[in-house]
């Protein structure tokens, strides 16, 4: 039994997905009909940069999805039937396209325009996210309530680990909430590179667009189970997943949760990272201790796996 994780923003970075373009026919076919679908050279951008162009937000979250897109088109097969797939922010767009919800081409216009969105909210509302580090994730909630004020927000965003929380907010409240953490014991408090406040109420003003994208779209029901990050549940149905994919925008990613449902919904399995990087693996050993997990991500190890 296989469990599919796969990665969200940060996971970008120039070259990612050349070596699978030029080993494998089927990952060169992926990124040109997504190419093709945005009307634009984005493999192009993926593999040569510049590397402050790939990290905008409308940039990454379409060429993280087309290099996940990229492996699972070369492992399809050989991954036989999946128990469970789940993805981290963006991420859950790639693991609909694992479980056939979602074609790639769809999935990659969706999370294109869901990039622009998110960025222009950040315009209209500047915003920003911290990555705090060695503090249990209630103290963290705890520091966001208390940081909270008419002047500046801030909640939990990214619970990725019992000990690692992203807060995210307006920059005065990040701030506040930044120094509580450290006042509670957190051991770092690491600000991160990012165009808006992702996943807190900031985002607000870019739900009535996503949703209207996630309407037009086409959504089959999942082939196998997909657990949402807004509620850390099994998702069997294309109903349920508009739904929760328009949730996932103001929502904290529940990471933790996501993990612990598919240990339990599939006892024992394999995790398998499908893209690029090794941090949900990484995530997956804090949360699941014991489990097994391996990443697809470079041509290397997909001929290692199809071996």
């Amino acid at each position: 039994m296989t469990v599919l994780m796969c990665p969200g923003q940060g996971a970008q970075k120039v070259g990612m997905g050349k070596d699978l373009a030029e080993r494998f026919p089927a990952a060169r076919d992926t990124f040109a009909a997504i190419d093709d679908a945005l009307g634009t050279a984005l493999s192009r951008l993926m593999w040569t940069g510049p590397e402050d162009e790939l990290t905008l937000t409308h940039n990454a979250q379409p060429a993280i999805l087309a290099h996940s897109a990229a492996v699972l088109a070369v492992v399809r097969e050989r991954l036989g039937d999946p128990g469970a797939a789940a993805g981290h922010s963006l991420g859950e767009y790639s693991a609909h396209v694992a479980a056939g919800t979602l074609t790639e081409v769809e999935a990659a216009r969706l999370v294109r325009r869901r990039g622009q969105l998110m960025f222009e909210a950040g315009r209209e509302r500047p915003g920003t996210m911290a990555a705090v580090l060695g503090l249990a994730t209630l103290e963290v909630e705890a520091a966001c309530d208390e940081a909270s004020g008419p002047d500046g927000l801030a909640v939990a965003a990214n619970l990725n680990a019992p000990d690692q929380t992203v807060i995210s907010g307006d920059p005065a409240g990040v701030a506040r909430a930044g120094t509580a953490c450290k006042e509670r014991g957190a051991k770092r408090v690491v600000p991160l590179n990012v165009s808006g406040a992702f996943h807190s109420p900031l985002m607000a003003p870019a739900v009535d667009g996503l949703l209207e994208a996630l309407t037009e779209a086409t959504f089959t029901d999942p082939a196998f189970p997909v657990i949402a990050n807004a509620s850390g549940e099994a998702i069997r149905t294309g109903l349920d997943a508009k739904r929760l994919l328009a949730d996932q925008l103001t929502a904290p990613v529940r990471w933790v949760a996501c993990m612990q449902a598919a240990a339990a919904l599939c006892p024992q399995a394999t995790f398998i990272e499908i893209g690029p990087g090794a941090v949900l693996s990484g995530l997956l050993k804090r949360i699941v201790p014991g489990s097994k997990a391996i990443t697809l991500g470079t041509a290397d190890e997909v001929e290692k796996f199809l071996a």
